[in-house]
């Protein structure tokens, strides 16, 4: 069988987090398979369809690199051939003009509520003479849908799920205006896109007995399908905005790796043994239907975090630095110049041991690349007392007389700071704790001797002089 699946969510907001794990086990299955993971943006709803939300699925799509076969299919534009179909239905005896006006429905609607019963539609119209429909009443056309019986779907997640037809009453499947219901819209669309499997989440799942109701009136292939387990929040109800971000794009903003949120989602349904962290081409030679569990997948933001730490640590350091740069620009509000790009790059190893997200690498790189005079928090401010300044002056004039190259790095600077402590009869803390608050502005930072290495020669020699002169800034960091 030749494998064709499709994501199609309803440009209605936002690419949530939920359907980018539908569109990720559909890219997954297609690439495991050889197959072809097409893209269909159903926007029939043109009230609430908006050009940004469309944007924004594309966008949240290409961002984790999962990219579709051939042209994005809109499924406004197949209304034509929803009509040309359900027409077809008309003529073969399988589908029928619904004339009953609203106030009819809601008749039935409130008898069925006070008889206790969900909603059906009773059929008035399934077997009338349209020559008997009122004047002035444009009407719908309804699927005969099958009276008796059962409707199986042999899901591939979820197993054999059965309904009885008595269940099933008429759908609609063109209502008064012309425009398809969405069920009957799905299976035009799926049958001539040569869908073979529908992969979506299970919320899904009861309307597949009625698209497959469908397809049995057009003799159809009914596509195999295969309903996914939802995502909750770590508290086990329905993943909402109270559990944290939904789209897509704001996990971006919050620093985490295409590749990391990928391999996360994987394991939200899915499981191969006990392996935790699995690279995207490992998923692609493992994944298929049949190890998709059928409980809900609880969203862990603490397991994110970790793994997404796993992956700025094995990521390469100038690539990092590309994807945190934008970040750091954003903390300091400004663009780097040339010097300000150079300390960057050489901090990302000290870095990236550290940081579980590109903000926090962003946060922590803020004084590495800080203009001088460099900002300095109130509590390392303190460090900075009329003692602490002499000290640094004395220290700043011994740091002169260092060549730049072979005697600026770590190793050689520890050896040489520790000798001066020796001569000066000083505690090594005497003299680190005031340099530390001289040249990050904090009272905490990487090894000291290393951020000396990272910012180098000059601007390490310019903070200190800042120092001693006092001309730190008093603003908080």
């Amino acid at each position: 069988m030749t494998v064709t699946v499709r994501f199609a969510p309803s440009p209605t907001g936002f690419l949530h987090i939920g359907g980018a794990r539908t569109a990720l086990f559909n890219w997954l299955f297609a690439k495991h398979h050889k197959g072809t993971f097409r893209l269909r943006i159903e926007d029939t709803d043109r009230a609430r369809s908006t050009p940004e939300a469309m944007a924004a699925i594309l966008d949240g799509l290409k961002w984790l690199a999962l990219d579709w076969d051939g042209e994005v299919v809109y499924q406004s534009r197949n209304q034509a051939r929803h009509a040309e179909v359900a027409r077809q239905l008309l003529a073969a005896g399988h589908a029928y003009y619904c004339y009953c006006t609203p106030a009819e429905l809601e008749a039935m609607r409130l008898k069925a509520l006070g008889e206790g019963r969900s909603l059906r539609y009773d059929g008035t119209w399934r077997d009338r003479d349209p020559k008997t429909a009122p004047q002035g009443v444009k009407p719908v056309i309804r699927l005969k849908a099958a009276q008796g019986g059962d409707t199986v779907v042999d899901d591939l997640a979820q197993g054999a799920v059965t309904v009885s037809n008595q269940q099933l009453d008429d759908l609609i499947i063109l209502r008064a205006d012309g425009t398809p219901t969405y069920n009957f819209s799905v299976v035009v669309d799926d049958h001539d896109m040569a869908i073979s499997h529908v992969i979506r989440g299970d919320d899904h799942l009861t309307n597949s007995f009625r698209q497959t109701q469908i397809y049995k009136a057009l003799d159809w292939t009914i596509p195999r399908f295969a309903h996914l387990p939802l995502l909750h929040g770590p508290d086990g109800a329905k993943m909402s905005k109270r559990h944290g971000a939904l789209a897509v794009q704001e996990y971006q903003k919050m620093g985490y790796l295409p590749a990391a949120l990928r391999n996360y989602l994987l394991r939200l349904g899915w499981s191969h043994g006990d392996d935790e962290i699995i690279a995207t081409e490992q998923a692609i030679q493992w994944f298929d239907l049949d190890a998709v569990g059928r409980a809900a997948a609880r969203f862990d933001f603490v397991k994110l975090a970790n793994l997404n730490g796993h992956y700025i640590r094995q990521t390469p350091d100038d690539e990092l630095a590309a994807l945190a740069l934008p970040f750091v620009e954003d903390k300091l509000g400004q663009a780097f110049d040339a010097a300000q790009r150079e300390r960057f790059l050489k901090a990302i190893p000290d870095l990236k041991p550290r940081a579980k997200t590109l903000v926090e690498l962003a946060e922590r790189a803020r004084f590495y690349v800080a203009k001088r005079p460099i900002p300095v928090e109130a509590e390392a401010r303190k460090l900075l007392d009329d003692p602490a300044r002499a000290r640094l002056k004395d220290l700043h004039a011994a740091l002169d007389l260092l060549v730049d190259g072979p005697q600026w790095n770590a190793p050689h600077l520890e050896r040489f700071v520790k000798e001066y402590c020796e001569t000066a009869h000083l505690k090594l803390g005497d003299v680190a704790q005031p340099l530390r608050a001289a040249l990050t502005g904090s009272r905490a930072s990487p090894g000291i001797f290393e951020v000396m290495a990272v910012l180098g020669r000059a601007e390490s020699l310019a903070r200190l002089a800042d120092a001693v002169e006092f001309r730190a800034s008093t603003s908080e960091s």
